[in-house]
């Protein structure tokens, strides 16, 4: 934490209410991840406007591919959309991209755009968005676990997909649900939660920034005693 004006290093978002919010106006889910996008806009430019260095969002989990084809096809389809129109933001804005997840589940031309926009911004710049992208936390320390016995180490934060990024000093969730939901599992293990009742294709600069303030007056103690 930035502790002169209390803002977090890393906020990150569990994404949650895009299908609920298209069923309160009687649209399909996919409108609602549609709209959702704009969410991803608004808290992009609101974290760069109160000074976090690192946004993280959650998604697309790993269980998520158990969700209807043409969901599942969407939800694809808009990845690629959004590389293709954000990447130009993107580094006018000096914002480095970083997608963590179990990418060999993505299509080779996914893969592609992702690697193209991760190099062309893997520059020293202040500010990273990281999209995590068929991932779950379980397969994060799965994976790490492996490695690391093939490595004949005992570190294992080295080999999580999060190597080199501190962990989120705040995580939110929209949508009223109150869990992690397989979400960084081990670098959540001091993160602050806080849980709001809003949809994200509502969660705009106004709640990004009731977050924050929420989180300001936390007294994040890590076990100890002050």
């Amino acid at each position: 934490m930035q502790e002169e004006n209390r803002i977090p290093v890393h906020v990150s978002i569990i994404m949650d209410g895009n299908g609920r919010w298209a069923r309160e106006k009687g649209r399909e889910r996919i409108y609602g991840h549609q709209n959702g996008i704009q969410s991803v806009r608004a808290c992009i430019e609101e974290a760069g406007n109160k000074g976090v260095k690192y946004l993280s969002l959650f998604a697309f989990s790993e269980e998520n591919w158990d969700r209807p084809k043409e969901e599942v096809g969407a939800l694809m389809e808009m990845m690629a959309k959004a590389i293709r129109e954000e990447s130009e933001k993107l580094l006018k804005n000096k914002i480095r991209l970083l997608v963590l997840g179990n990418k060999a589940r993505l299509s080779p031309a996914l893969r592609r755009s992702i690697g193209a926009l991760e190099k062309a911004t893997a520059k020293d710049y202040d500010r990273t968005l990281i999209i995590f992208l068929s991932y779950s936390g379980k397969w994060d320390i799965s994976q790490a676990a492996v490695r690391m016995a093939e490595a004949g180490d005992t570190d294992i934060e080295k080999y999580l997909v999060t190597n080199g990024i501190p962990d989120p000093d705040l995580i939110i969730r929209t949508s009223g649900e109150q869990r992690i939901s397989n979400y960084m599992l081990w670098q959540a293990a001091y993160s602050e939660l806080y849980f709001t009742n809003t949809l994200w294709p509502d969660f705009r600069e106004e709640e990004f920034d009731k977050a924050l303030e929420e989180y300001a007056k936390r007294d994040r103690r890590y076990g100890k005693v002050k």
